[in-house]
């Protein structure tokens, strides 16, 4: 690898930026596009000048004033090239931020001064944690009345169990806030000018000396962990230099022990150069995170990607969006390099491809390039691929472990009108669920309907929405409807012996085991059979026969899952028995013990998180008492109270109007799927009559 080469990796940066709804990423994001001079005029994210934030592009985003689609960039600060994709705080879009984090090395959490921790900041976090990304607390809106950062360095530590170090203390707060005091230099830093691009560093101001200095300590004592030359001059008490302070804070974030803390005000143009030179100073290059992918030709063993130029190429797909141009498939390389002209293959369906453009994205506008490397994240264009896939040069067969992808619990039949309108849902359906693996789209062979199934009812409200705007689809909606389950609760067991007999040879298979409960995932099948009751070659039918009952189970037609199958004994004949009489064997031995395994029906709960005035908590926690809400916690900070439960999707359909109502339009929520839970006996029949009635 050249020199100039590696050094271009060592100072790459690829960050996220991730929050709760309204802690201000889209501002923050606006603002660091303005330093890096990639923008030269500032748009809000709710633009009076009608045209909003850059990285909000689609209409709905600057009409709703808030992100939909994740938008990568890429802008450089000093000599350090920064990719940066801005991801969505609504937990309806939680795909967006999964695939984000796959990729991304580092990331910039956000929070608000005054709200602080909040429930999505949460999810945002535990989504950080499983994709092992290093992060930095940025406390954003340190202007905002009732702002307290320190209240929320230590929320970072109490719910999130970071280890949370404070870098920055501010100069005044509220209507006050002027600047910082950076801690790592000991100096204070104003902004001024119209944008806060003037940077002034002075003395620290008298009134905040003592202070200063006893966070200094805080800080040092801290980070000592993670140095032992920083912990010898600690006790030497010798005089600390800054590199040393800035490498013990790198290797602290890097192992994700610690979490730099800053803060600022993003909308006020306040803080966002020196978070600029956080991100490149503790947050990782490519080659600080060790990337793994499993070996296709050595049993999928697991093989460590180095950011090498020279190594076989490996890249993944995480992201696919179809622009005015044609399919952009969104690209993250591991290895290797990547030029215009280039054949690459696809790891999952062997399929070989030659690269006619690439392109790096700067939200929806594009710049052509002749070559990417080991790092970078561009875009390809006419790439036939599902989101996940991983493409190699042929000289390896490596595939990346793909995202997290949460299972829809909403759906929603949708009808054309006419003729035109049912092509162009068409068209639209193919596009949206390509797209995004959260959106699922099928048919319902009894209603003749098509149902879309989506993560919440803003989900699939925005996409109804974007069929009518961007395909001319004038479509008919019908009521969501909340995706039960149903699953055995005890064992049963079976022994069905299949037998056909009709001119010719005939169908014989003879399966016998039983069906119970499984806590750890939807289905498993064992194969306890021995001495070939059954023959080796008709275990796989028997297996099929068994996923063959699952979509649609015969206590309440809904699919069962959380159930676990063991076969141990059967027969076969040596002319009768074929594939096809094992499968029917299975099918026959399902629904015989299935009935006898006293099945319930489940049905999603969520996590809810609702954020009120004080004044309005009791009629908060009564709204959620009457839609059978379990409360987990109830908190009040200040003025305002979070009042988190668990409740049944069922009943929160419309309750943001009942919400605004009872809190004078002052109270927000949020909710996520939290796990399946059996329904009531009572509601459970009423809701499997309903069905069935539908059916007929």
């Amino acid at each position: 690898m050249s020199n100039n080469a590696a050094d271009n990796l060592v100072q790459l940066r690829n960050i996220g930026i991730s929050a709760h709804i309204d802690s201000g990423k889209t501002t923050l994001t606006e603002r660091i596009l303005f330093y890096t001079r990639q923008i030269h005029a500032i748009h809000d994210v709710k633009g009076k000048d009608g045209v909003g934030a850059t990285m909000d592009f689609m209409e709905l985003e600057k009409e709703r004033g808030i992100t939909i689609q994740s938008a990568a960039t890429h802008c450089a600060w000093g000599q350090y090239p920064i990719n940066i994709i801005d991801t969505p705080g609504h937990v309806d879009f939680t795909i967006e931020v999964e695939r984000a984090l796959r990729v991304l090395d580092g990331a910039i959490l956000v929070l608000c001064a005054v709200g602080g921790v909040q429930s999505q900041s949460v999810t945002v976090d535990r989504q950080m944690v499983r994709y092992h990304v290093p992060r930095i607390a940025f406390i954003n809106k340190c202007d905002r009345t009732g702002a307290d950062p320190f209240r929320v360095a230590r929320q970072l530590k109490e719910k999130l169990n970071h280890n949370p170090v404070l870098l920055q203390l501010p100069i005044g707060l509220e209507s006050e806030h002027r600047g910082l005091i950076d801690l790592v230099s000991m100096r204070a830093i104003l902004f001024g000018g119209e944008y806060g691009e003037e940077i002034t560093e002075t003395q620290i101001p008298e009134e905040y000396a003592a202070q200063a200095h006893e966070k200094r300590e805080e800080m040092l004592d801290a980070i000592s962990l993670y140095s032992d030359e920083l912990t010898e001059a600690i006790l030497a008490e010798e005089a600390i230099s800054e590199e040393l302070v800035i490498e013990a804070i790198r290797r602290g974030t890097l192992s994700l022990e610690l979490t730099p803390v800053l803060m600022g005000s993003a909308y006020k143009n306040k803080g966002v150069q020196p978070l600029l030179d956080a991100v490149v100073k503790y947050l990782p290059s490519p080659l600080d995170i060790d990337n793994q992918a499993l070996d296709l030709d050595k049993d999928e063993a697991a093989v460590t990607l180095k950011g090498e130029l020279d190594l076989p190429l490996v890249l993944l797909a995480f992201k696919l969006e179809v622009s005015r141009y044609g399919q952009l498939t969104y690209v993250r390389l591991y290895q290797g390099t990547l030029a215009k002209g280039d054949s690459i293959t696809n790891m999952r369906t062997g399929k070989r491809v030659k690269i006619g453009r690439l392109v790096r994205m700067h939200a929806d506008e594009m710049e052509e390039i002749e070559s990417a490397s080991a790092g970078d994240i561009v875009a390809l264009f006419g790439i036939d691929c599902a989101s996940g896939d991983t493409f190699t040069d042929g000289r390896v067969r490596y595939a990346m472990s793909s995202m997290h992808v949460p299972a829809p619990v909403i759906s929603l039949a949708v009808k054309p009108k006419d003729k035109k309108a049912e092509m162009n849902l068409s068209k639209a359906l193919t596009r949206f669920s390509k797209e995004d693996p959260t959106f699922k789209v099928y048919l319902d062979e009894e209603t003749n309907e098509t149902v879309i199934c989506g993560m919440g009812e803003l989900h699939l409200d925005v996409y109804v929405e974007r069929m009518r705007r961007e395909y001319g689809a004038e479509i008919e909606t019908g009521m969501p409807k909340v995706a039960y389950r149903e699953s055995p609760t005890r064992m049963a067991e079976f022994n069905y012996t299949h037998k056909k007999q009709t001119g010719g040879s005939g169908q014989f298979g003879r399966v016998a085991g039983f069906i119970e409960p499984f806590q750890d995932g939807e289905f498993e099948f064992v194969n306890k059979v021995s001495g070939g009751a059954i023959p080796t070659e008709f275990i796989p039918s028997c297996e099929k026969g068994f996923k063959a009952c699952l979509p649609k189970g015969a206590f309440a037609g809904f699919p069962v899952v959380g159930v676990k199958v063991t076969i141990n004994d059967g027969a076969a004949h040596s002319v009768d028995s074929s594939d096809m009489a094992f499968q029917h064997a299975a099918i026959g031995a399902f629904r015989e013990a299935y009935l006898r395994s006293a099945p319930v029906l489940l049905e999603p709960l969520m996590r809810v998180a609702v954020e009120t005035p004080s004044e309005f908590q009791g009629a908060v926690l009564g709204s959620l008492n009457q839609r059978r809400g379990l409360i987990q916690s109830s908190s009040e900070d200040g003025a305002f109270s979070t009042v988190e439960a668990e409740v049944p999707l069922s009943e929160m359909f419309g309750y943001s109007t009942v919400l605004r109502s009872a809190t004078q339009g002052k109270a927000e929520f949020t909710m996520e799927f939290s796990r399946y839970n059996p329904v009531p006996k009572s509601l459970a029949e009423e809701i499997i009559r309903a069905e069935k009635e539908k059916q007929k």
